[in-house]
């Protein structure tokens, strides 16, 4: 998308403007951040991390023109390279380029006459994807296995507190809405969580690919097979608080 000529564009237009300029701007700050590391040298002048349509960044000089044709991101991010610890500058670089990407979805909203319902829609749109400082940080990953651990277990207990799994039916349990990209997130993650699960009685590791029931101790707070524990997904809409054998047995002797 081009800033200038100002023809008629849609939402779905400038968001798909946003998404690629921040594919290249996430490059730059992850898989090509050596890299970008180099290339902003303190040494040089004021340099600006510029995202593209084409989903690629550049570290160059501000444009000349007064005013340019799309807001400007921030000016040298080179200077404080040296000055701070590489994580926590990339940090800041990401926050100035979150800041930078919605300027320039503003200005597009702008100059193409988008109403106030259309600014929502796309405010809502570009809302559902983590932020640049949330992926850099890792806060992204965070936030989606705590957002889906709320969500899951929220629907995997019973009304009355006890916990239970079902490979069936957890791809459903989930109440609010994830965005692709924490979906890919969760993708990512999925087999080596489900591969640390193991049955507490058995041993066995608990598989997306079988329909088994399972079910948590709230004591010790491992995994079971309901035919392991003997538990039914009936019998544990009904049970307050579960404690496996081990911690039953526990309990008794003391």
């Amino acid at each position: 998308m081009e800033g200038g000529g100002f023809a008629r564009h849609t939402v779905e237009d400038v968001f798909k403007d946003f998404k690629a300029r921040r594919a290249g701007l996430i490059k730059a700050l992850t898989t090509d951040v050596e890299e970008f590391y180099q290339q902003c040298d303190p040494d040089k002048d004021n340099l600006c991390l510029y995202g593209f349509p084409s989903e690629t960044w550049e570290v160059n000089l501000p444009a000349e023109e007064v005013p340019p044709e799309l807001p400007e991101p921030a000016l040298g991010i080179n200077f404080a390279r040296d000055g701070m610890q590489e994580k926590d500058w990339l940090s800041l670089v990401a926050v100035h380029s979150d800041s930078w990407l919605l300027a320039v979805s503003v200005y597009f909203g702008a100059r193409f006459g988008f109403d106030k319902n259309d600014r929502r829609r796309l405010f809502n749109m570009m809302n559902e994807l983590p932020t640049i400082y949330e992926v850099v940080t890792g806060t992204a990953k965070k936030q989606v296995k705590e957002r889906s651990t709320v969500t899951n277990n929220s629907s995997s207990k019973n009304k009355l507190g006890g916990k239970v799994r079902s490979s069936e039916s957890q791809p459903k349990m989930s109440k609010l809405p994830l965005s692709k990209d924490e979906e890919d997130i969760l993708d990512e993650e999925d087999d080596e969580e489900h591969g640390e699960t193991l049955c507490g009685a058995c041993g066995g590791v608990y598989s997306s690919q079988t329909a088994e029931f399972w079910i948590a101790c709230d004591m010790c707070e491992n995994w079971f097979h309901g035919k392991c524990v003997k538990i039914t997904p009936a019998r544990a809409e009904h049970i307050k608080q579960y404690k496996c054998p081990s911690c039953s047995n526990k309990r008794i002797r003391v």
